[in-house]
């Protein structure tokens, strides 16, 4: 079966994935009508529930289908595989929900949207325990404190946005800039005991290059989830939410995993052209109402576990439309996550990567993670790194004269180290320290050294 496929050569092999295991006497309609996007099924309306499953017969095969809207005779369906050969009259079977058996033997394997295998190193055994992939998030109160700060590797993010296991952090950008890039330094930290990787349409030549290059060594302890662009918006809607449900598995058994999606944007798409060809109106730049009603149930999943589990620490790609950072789902996703890392397309075109700025960039949990004496240098850093931006046009035209600002003139000496410094590509190894480095490399400016080397 070809990656993100929805064919399944026989419904033993489908029902082990779902609530209903009595296939022979799941309730059945028959196809109605069919439509652009989706078809109608009669006899099914009392029995299904919105986001269930059916399963289509059809002389080719079965094929997966997902309850969009259910009225009194009708019950509208998205099919996984669009395209798919579908006959006014065909047999269609409640499946209920989708559900996932994460295992340990999981680790090293790139699946997906269906939990099917797709790197050709043969059948995934399921765990004991079924989860479905509609979990809701965990009760407020119930939820441990964030406290633990750690180490990403990344100068630009350890210094001026540090982050807290448990912690969600968005990385904002259009397209091009290098998120996916960033994302791949970011799965390299060692503070992890699973990484759950999930590639939401992401185009198809990248993913190979992603799990071999990228993470390397770190695929044995890391699962990928993969969507690629060119899959049904059904396929590319559950990437997420079969990652997130793998990654609460081994948060309940008081792992700490890292959770990463990219992009979520692709995935509020995914919602919105299936939300459209269910009927569903658009309320803000032709994104429907339920776009905004999954992004926070899926965001919310992550994060620190009920006490005695583990934590999700969730690092989001947002793909901001035009280069605009207040697009709705840019703008909903940054009240819902606990900090922003902003990448600027300027600042890729002077060569600066990961192309960060930080004094765009914001971790809410930044104090917990800092110690004070780090907290007033970051503050002393912001203030001469936004002097030396806000005089760059004056300076530009010879209309500053060294000596007349103090702050100025040593903003004008040292900033152009700590861009310096905070230049890192994914061939440079992990920062072991990021504050010893940039304390090195302006050291070294004073006296009259060679600077920074990497």
């Amino acid at each position: 079966m070809r990656a993100g496929s929805g064919k399944l050569k026989d419904l033993a092999s489908l029902t082990q994935r779902f609530t209903k295991p009595e296939i022979a006497i799941a309730p059945g309609g028959h196809v109605r009508t069919i439509a652009s996007g989706h078809y109608t099924v009669s006899g099914l309306s009392k029995h299904v529930r919105l986001g269930e499953f059916v399963a289509h017969r059809s002389p080719t095969g079965i094929h997966l289908g997902e309850v969009v809207r259910v009225e009194p005779d009708l019950v509208y369906v998205c099919p996984i595989e669009p395209g798919e050969p579908i006959g006014i009259g065909d047999v269609v079977i409640r499946k209920g929900a989708f559900r996932v058996a994460p295992d340990d033997s999981w680790c090293g394997r790139t699946i997906n949207a269906l939990c099917d295998p797709i790197d050709g190193k043969g059948p995934l055994p399921n765990g004991p325990e079924k989860r479905s992939i509609s979990n809701n998030a965990p009760p407020s109160m119930t939820r441990q404190r964030v406290e633990t700060g750690f180490l990403t590797g990344v100068r630009a993010i350890d210094i001026f946005s540090p982050l807290c296991l448990g912690q969600r952090l968005g990385i904002f950008a259009g397209s091009g800039v290098g998120k996916s890039t960033l994302l791949s330094m970011l799965a390299r930290a060692d503070a992890f005991d699973k990484v759950v990787i999930s590639l939401v349409g992401e185009r198809g030549r990248e993913v190979r290059e992603f799990i071999e290059d990228t993470l390397g060594d770190n695929m044995a302890k890391s699962i990928a989830v993969v969507a690629t662009s060119d899959e049904s918006p059904m396929l590319r809607k559950m990437a997420p939410l079969v990652g997130i449900t793998i990654a609460e598995h081994f948060r309940d058994r008081g792992e700490n995993v890292l959770f990463i999606a990219d992009s979520i944007t692709r995935f509020a798409h995914a919602i919105r052209e299936v939300a459209m060809a269910s009927g569903e109106p658009p309320i803000a730049r032709g994104y429907p109402a339920s776009v905004f009603t999954e992004l926070p149930r899926l965001l919310e999943r992550s994060g620190p576990g009920p006490e005695g589990t583990g934590t999700i620490t969730a690092i989001i790609s947002i793909l901001v439309d035009g280069d605009n950072h207040n697009d709705p789902i840019a703008d909903s996703a940054r009240g819902i996550l606990d900090g922003h890392v902003v990448l600027e397309r300027s600042l890729a075109e002077e060569g600066r990567y990961p192309p960060i700025n930080p004094l765009s960039s914001i971790s809410r949990l930044a104090r917990k993670a800092w110690t004070g004496d780090q907290e007033k240098l970051v503050s002393r850093l912001k203030a001469l790194i936004h002097r030396f931006e806000e005089t760059r046009d004056l300076r530009l035209i010879g209309g500053y004269r060294a000596g007349s600002d103090p702050d100025l003139d040593m903003a004008i000496k040292q900033v152009p180290i700590i861009y310096e410094v905070l230049k890192q590509t994914p061939g440079d190894p992990p920062a072991i320290d990021a504050y010893a480095d940039l304390a090195m490399a302006l050291r070294a400016a004073a006296q009259g050294g060679p600077g920074f080397q990497r």
